[in-house]
């Protein structure tokens, strides 16, 4: 696989993500280093929207950890429950958040984050990282960021 992505420039969001997920399951696909993965698909998704912010967080030690990303710093842990991406390790499911500001226990990592999706991949029936993703602008992600998302951590999910 090539180390440039092919993103139609006019194209509408669902069909970039159409046109970037067999991309990035060709990049990862064989390569058994989850780092290497992981930095590949934010950097990926990071090229393809322009995403203010793209990365994952992994469960270590009863705590969410800090992974591969794009974009500014980032909080270095969360607890279990606790802001978006805990939240979504809680429930085992996908939080989408059009207004950050509203969400309870909310984790500003950086005041310019306005909207958010937030993606677990489950391995042997236990959250094993989260997906996180932040827009600068309010309402940012809706279900098409959530059905490719998703469909990207299955992804993922089968090369781990």
């Amino acid at each position: 696989m090539s180390e440039n992505l092919y993103i139609p420039a006019e194209a509408g969001k669902a069909e970039k993500y159409q046109t970037i997920l067999p991309q990035i399951e060709a990049l990862i696909h064989g390569e058994p280093d989850l780092y290497a993965n992981l930095s590949n698909i934010a950097a990926a998704l990071k090229e393809a929207f322009g995403f203010f912010w793209v990365g994952f967080y992994l469960v270590k030690n009863d705590q969410l950890v800090l992974g591969p990303f794009q974009g500014p710093i980032a909080c270095t842990r969360i607890n279990f429950g606790k802001g978006v991406c805990g939240t979504a390790w809680k429930d085992a499911k996908t939080q989408l958040v059009p207004d950050v500001d509203l969400f309870p226990g909310h984790i500003a990592c950086s005041s310019a984050s306005r909207s958010e999706i937030v993606v677990p991949l489950i391995k042997n029936g236990e959250v094993f990282l989260v997906l996180d993703v932040d827009s600068d602008q309010l309402n940012d992600f809706d279900e098409d960021d959530q059905r490719y998302l998703e469909q990207l951590i299955d992804i993922l999910a089968r090369q781990i």
